[in-house]
C-alpha cells in the first residue's frame, strides 16, 4: 500500500518574510534500517520534501544502535547517533529514539507523526531565516565537491554545517527487524563537515565518500546554526558528477 498524507493547502507554508530571508523548513530525521517504525517516517519526510521542494530541507541520518539485533545498516554512523544524544539532551529527552525529527534544531517529534509534520511545516515555514547562504562555482573534481558561499546577517557564535545528501537507495534487508523487506530509503546523509565561520565570504571542499556510486543523485545542503544547534538558514544544490 502506497504511504500517503494529506497536507492540504500548501499556502501554510508562505509567510510574508522578505525574499532574501525566505522561511526554511530543517527536518532532520533520525532513522534506521533495523528499526521497523521507521520506514513510515522515511515514506513521510520524502513526502514533505516533495509537497514543499522549496522551502523544507530534508536529511536521514541512519544511526548505529539498532545493528546489534542483527542488520547493519550501510549508512549507519555512531557520529549520528552522538548528533541525536546532543540534540535529547537540548530537548531535556532522556533517550534517543527512533524515528525522531527534529525541526530547525529547536523541537522534535515522532518521525511517522502526518500531524506533527504538518504543524511544523506550517509553524516553522512561516518564520522569515535569519540569515542567508548563497552558492556559487559549485563543482565536483576528482570525487571532490568544491564550493565557494556568501553570508549575510548577523555571524557571531555561528558556523555552517555541509551535508552531502544521497538522493535514493534500495536495500535488501536479510536479517533484524525489517528482514525480508526491500527498503527504498531517501535523502540519507553520506557526510557531514564542520565550517568555521570566518567572514561573510568562503570557499570550502567534501570529498565524496566511496559507497555512493557513480550513477546516484547526489545533493549538496549548506546550513547555517548556534551554538545551540538552532538552524539559521539553509540552501541546497544538485551535484552534477
Amino acid at each position: 500500500m502506497a504511504f500517503k498524507v494529506d497536507f492540504k493547502s500548501k499556502k501554510e507554508i508562505i509567510s510574508t518574510a522578505s525574499e532574501d530571508n525566505a522561511p526554511i523548513v530543517v527536518l532532520e530525521l533520525f532513522t534506521s534500517q533495523g528499526c521497523s517504525s521507521c520506514p513510515p517516517a522515511d515514506a513521510l519526510l520524502q513526502q514533505a520534501k516533495d509537497d514543499y521542494r522549496n522551502s523544507v530541507y530534508a536529511l536521514s541520518y541512519h544511526v548505529d544502535y539498532w545493528n546489534y539485533i542483527g542488520w547493519k545498516d550501510p549508512f549507519s554512523n555512531p557520529v549520528y547517533a552522538e548528533k541525536q544524544r546532543k540534540y535529547n539532551i537540548k530537548f531535556k529527552n532522556k533517550s534517543n529514539y527512533t524515528p525522531q525529527v527534529v525541526v530547525n534544531g529547536k523541537a522534535h517529534f515522532v518521525g511517522s507523526s502526518s500531524v506533527d509534520m504538518k504543524a511544523a511545516i506550517a509553524e516553522y515555514g512561516a518564520i522569515k531565516a535569519e540569515n542567508k547562504i548563497t552558492l556559487s562555482n559549485v563543482k565536483v573534481e576528482k570525487e571532490s565537491v568544491f564550493f565557494n558561499y556568501k553570508l549575510n546577517g548577523a555571524i557571531a557564535n555561528k558556523n555552517l554545517r555541509a551535508v552531502l545528501v544521497l538522493d535514493e537507495r534500495i536495500t535488501e534487508v536479510k536479517r533484524g527487524e525489517n528482514r525480508n523487506k526491500t527498503l527504498t530509503n531517501s535523502n540519507i546523509v553520506v557526510a557531514e563537515k564542520r565550517i568555521a565561520i570566518k567572514g561573510l565570504e568562503g570557499i570550502s571542499s567534501m570529498k565524496i565518500p566511496t559507497e555512493v556510486k557513480k550513477d546516484e543523485k547526489l545533493n549538496l545542503i549548506i546550513l547555517m546554526e548556534t551554538e545551540a544547534y538552532d538552524v539559521t538558514a539553509a540552501t541546497k544544490t544538485k551535484l552534477l558528477r
